[in-house]
């Protein structure tokens, strides 16, 4: 009796876990690969800003006006060029010139840090880096890969209860799918195939933006010059930074092209 019991508990549980895989397929805009997204929009705004704000409490925030400036002007130039000015949108710059790096969290909280700057060396160059992570942002590839997180950490019977509100097991596999332990910056690197798409929608906001997305190139040149030397950068070590992938934005540039105008 008990078998059979727990054999209808099971089937229940993995009836339950078809129908929210399915309600759950999400669509990347541009490069339309679809995606399972278990994370509601609202959820991951949260935990996008109660992850700023314990990154805050331990970073040292740069207090360059010009720098800040720069930063806000082109990184709320990309994010009204994606059309979703809806998000939350911040950009926070933090001060370590020796950390080359730059990251986004769910919902558009967006750090750089000023290491990265010696590299961008112009606003073209610093838009090639938010697009891209603002691009992380539009795909919501945060959400991805938090779902991807908890399909791996909990069983089906138990994914309903992971995904309700202040679910304690949602909050852990956060910080699992982040890294966000102990240490500032400690942040995961995406998937190759998130990378790339961000590079992929990146040309495309960059160019609708009014900047040249031509200049992507010689920003990954930048970067990769210096992997040439004994230190890599943060941002290359996290990133599929190769000659492929300076090949395949090669190949992408015709179509960012088409949304360039200077004039913006």
């Amino acid at each position: 009796m008990r078998l059979i019991l727990k054999s209808k508990i099971r089937k229940f549980g993995l009836y339950l876990l078809a129908l929210l895989i399915l309600s759950a397929c999400a669509t990347v805009p541009f490069t339309e690969r679809k995606q399972l997204i278990l994370i509601d929009p609202q959820t991951e705004l949260a935990l996008g800003l109660k992850a700023r704000q314990e990154i805050l409490k331990k970073a040292k925030t740069c207090k360059d006006p010009q720098i800040v400036n720069m930063v806000n002007k082109v990184g709320w130039r990309i994010a009204k060029a994606t059309g979703r000015t809806d998000l939350p949108w911040e950009f926070t710059v933090i001060e370590d010139p020796k950390t080359a790096n730059a990251f986004c969290l769910p919902g558009g909280k967006i750090f750089v840090y000023t290491g990265i700057l010696k590299y961008t060396q112009n606003e073209n160059g610093l838009s090639t880096v938010l697009a891209h992570e603002t691009a992380h942002a539009i795909a919501r590839h945060g959400a991805e890969r938090l779902s991807m997180v908890l399909l791996a950490q909990v069983g089906e019977g138990a994914l309903v209860v992971a995904l309700e509100k202040n679910s304690d097991t949602r909050s852990k596999a956060f910080l699992a799918a982040y890294g966000l332990g102990a240490q500032l910056g400690v942040i995961l690197p995406y998937s190759r195939i998130q990378e790339y798409e961000a590079d992929h929608l990146g040309l495309i906001f960059m160019a609708k933006a009014g900047y040249d997305p031509r200049g992507a190139l010689l920003f990954w040149n930048r970067m990769l010059e210096k992997q040439k030397g004994s230190e890599i950068p943060e941002f290359l070590s996290d990133h599929p930074a190769d000659e492929k992938r300076i090949e395949t934005i090669k190949q992408l540039l015709p179509k960012a092209l088409k949304y360039y105008h200077p004039n913006n």
